[in-house]
């Protein structure tokens, strides 16, 4: 582990090295070219750092970004990388720049060359203004993703155990069957679900005497009480304890006293003094009987 931190530590200083001897390089084209568009002394030697910088600033970003973000960084490390290029191409080519005899603004004879070459030259600052800018803001503004935990993994792990499908599982094979004997059915384990099927008896004990089966409490059943599983009618809800046969009579005679004989029904004496059809017309041909006898 001590040697390959060692390892990496002297590649990054070699790297370090080599890019700052290449910045040294350039550094001398760039000031020149810098000089020719314009530039003074002070602004021509800050002019490398403009364009090397923003190369540099753009490396690190695309170490830190990610996705979309590090593709940005990686198209701004490359167009200032070609546009480097490009002007030290044109310093290695115009003698005059070396000497910094070459007229402002005069990179090249070509006249559509020369145009696109000052262009260049004086659009990298404003670029690097630009897009160094954002660089700095992505990075401040990213969010690495977290590195799961080994908790993290194991649930992970533990959920896709779980969530394998019925074919992966094992396929249980039935005990073989011996002839002639009488094989009686598999008992099964309940847990809170009692089994309704009943098991058939065999024929050689189908004349023994049934045993007497004592019923198992069940758990589900110990632990919490059982519910209703329908609606309660009005009639078992109402506390009125039941009346005897007088006792409805009295009721019906009460409440049918100022009734017309055709209104003396079953249904009307069922609904007056709440009983069952066949009390009511019990009670309707006992209060037609007894209207009669008074008419009479």
């Amino acid at each position: 582990m001590r040697l390959h931190r060692k390892g990496r530590t002297a590649l990054v200083l070699a790297l370090v090295a080599v890019v700052g001897m290449a910045f040294r390089v350039s550094w001398n084209a760039l000031r020149d070219i810098a000089g020719a568009v314009g530039a003074d002394e002070t602004a021509a030697m800050l002019y490398p750092f403009v364009v090397d910088g923003l190369m540099a600033l753009a490396l690190i970003a695309t170490l830190v970004l990610a996705d979309r973000d590090r593709t940005f960084a990686l198209r701004v490390l490359g167009a200032y990388t070609v546009a480097s290029l490009v002007l030290n191409y044109v310093h290695g080519l115009v003698p005059e720049l070396h000497g910094r005899t070459v007229d402002w603004g005069r990179l090249a004879d070509w006249d559509p060359a020369n145009w696109a070459l000052v262009l260049l030259a004086t659009s990298l600052p404003v670029g690097s203004i630009y897009f160094g800018s954002d660089l700095v803001a992505k990075v401040l503004h990213h969010r690495p993703t977290p590195i799961p935990s080994e908790s993290t993994n194991a649930e992970e792990s533990t959920e896709t155990n779980t969530k394998r499908s019925t074919a992966d599982l094992p396929v249980s094979t039935p005990a073989p069957i011996t002839p002639n004997v009488t094989v009686l059915p598999r008992p099964v384990a309940v847990g809170f679900l009692k089994s309704t099927l009943p098991a058939k008896p065999s024929p050689s004990i189908a004349s023994a005497p049934a045993a007497s089966i004592e019923r198992r409490a069940v758990a589900a059943e110990s632990a919490r009480p059982r519910r209703a599983t329908g609606r309660v009618p009005a009639v078992a809800k109402s506390s009125r304890p039941k009346r005897t046969p007088d006792q409805l009579l009295a009721e019906a005679r009460e409440a049918t006293a100022d009734w017309p004989d055709a209104k003396v029904t079953a249904e009307g004496i069922r609904r007056a003094v709440r009983t069952s059809p066949v009390n009511a017309r019990a009670l309707r041909d006992t209060l037609r009987a007894e209207r009669a006898g008074a008419a009479a």
